[in-house]
């Protein structure tokens, strides 16, 4: 099976994560450090930085995930000038080697830019051009990651999403009612300040976030060891009493990382609630996505996602949050249960449909009789053990 397989196999009524097979690391690095970015750039960037890597990375090329799935335009045309074999001492100027920089900054896996940046800074050793990549690409990873932080007063983590988002550096936590100021390269909070009036909802709509925040963070707790959630008021903040529309957002991250052992992954889903006050119903609608990449002795990497939706009635705040959560937890169970049934049938199915059609011999595979062509029986019958 070639490293970058071609097919997939569908799963009828049921969504299938995919999997991407991607260049194997080298065996030289340490457990503790994720694949280097350096050994994953193409030519192109190679040129750019007037950087020479061994022969052996001389044809591998990074992996992407669901937030960029293509290099940007200047990568992919020094990719087809340099498979021409033209261009290649052609000195890429310095807004090209940011834009190729930031793309490899923000499709970063998950909880490994700072690997990437520090491959990507050494590539370019041009200090300006790095800070201005950086300065893009963090908040764009931040955002699209979901990352969580913690407050500088440790009453909790706050959610870096556009949800959230007052500027580039402010964010408000709904449930403090506090506005923490972010450094996105370092990936911390440097200061807090209370949220202003005009900053918060309304008393009548902090009344219904306030009853959703209480029982997700409760839902969170059991199913997301490591979990963070939010709920943040989208439209109609400024409504007073019923007779209204207004909407809410939920936005739940969970992230393990363990590049000790050679694996990261995390967990986003996003619930947007519309409140319908003529109709008395709420209608949600909910993203889920995972993301998972294992490096140990190979390089994999999952990128799945899922839109569901459904509604319920709209009732008093704490009914209305016991509904919503209740429906969120079903959609989220429901999607992980069809993940594992996934994994589960990957080795049967899934792989043998990313193998070419008909090997060498042009004769069909007879998977259904895999015994029948054990080593150990064809050595018994080649010399006659047992006879």
């Amino acid at each position: 099976m070639s490293d970058t397989p071609e097919g997939k196999a569908p799963h009828k009524n049921r969504p299938t994560p995919s999997v991407r097979s991607l260049p194997r690391p080298s065996s030289t690095g340490t457990a503790r450090q994720a694949p280097p970015a350096a050994r994953l750039l193409p030519r192109a960037v190679r040129a750019a930085t007037h950087q020479s890597l061994s022969p052996p990375y001389a044809s591998r090329s990074a992996h992407s995930t669901s937030a960029s799935p293509h290099p940007p335009p200047r990568l992919r045309a020094h990719q087809m000038s340099d498979e021409d074999g033209a261009g290649a001492g052609e000195q890429l100027s310095d807004d090209q080697k940011r834009e190729i920089a930031v793309w490899f900054l923000a499709n970063a896996p998950t909880g490994e830019i700072h690997y990437v940046a520090k491959d990507v800074r050494a590539l370019l050793q041009d200090e300006a051009v790095y800070e201005a990549a950086a300065a893009e690409a963090y908040p764009e990873y931040n955002k699209a990651h979901l990352v969580s932080l913690e407050l500088p007063d440790r009453s909790g983590d706050i959610i870096i999403t556009t949800y959230g988002e007052l500027d580039k550096n402010d964010y408000i936590d709904p449930r403090t009612a506090q506005v923490a100021t972010v450094d996105h390269v370092k990936q911390t909070c440097t200061k807090l300040r209370p949220a202003l009036d005009e900053e918060l909802p309304s008393a009548y709509i902090e009344e219904f976030r306030c009853a959703i925040d209480i029982e997700l963070s409760k839902y969170v707790c059991e199913a997301y060891p490591k979990g963070v959630c939010a709920v943040y008021c989208t439209s109609g903040k400024d409504i007073e009493e019923p007779g209204a529309d207004f909407g809410l957002a939920v936005v739940i991250s969970a992230a393990r990382r363990s590049p000790q052992n050679f694996c990261n992954g995390n967990w986003r889903s996003v619930w947007t609630l519309e409140f319908s006050y003529a109709f008395q119903l709420v209608e949600i609608k909910g993203k889920i996505q995972v993301g998972a990449h294992y490096f140990e002795e190979g390089n994999v990497q999952l990128d799945t996602d899922v839109d569901r939706k459904d509604s319920t009635l709209m009732q008093t705040p704490e009914d209305t949050a016991v509904s919503v959560t209740n429906i969120i937890r079903h959609q989220e169970t429901e999607y992980f249960s069809s993940l594992e049934e996934s994994y589960s049938k990957l080795s049967d199915a899934t792989f043998k449909d990313l193998r070419r059609k008909l090997p060498v011999t042009r004769t069909l595979f007879p998977w259904h009789n895999t015994v029948a062509l054990t080593l150990t029986r064809d050595l018994a019958k080649e010399l006659a053990i047992g006879k």
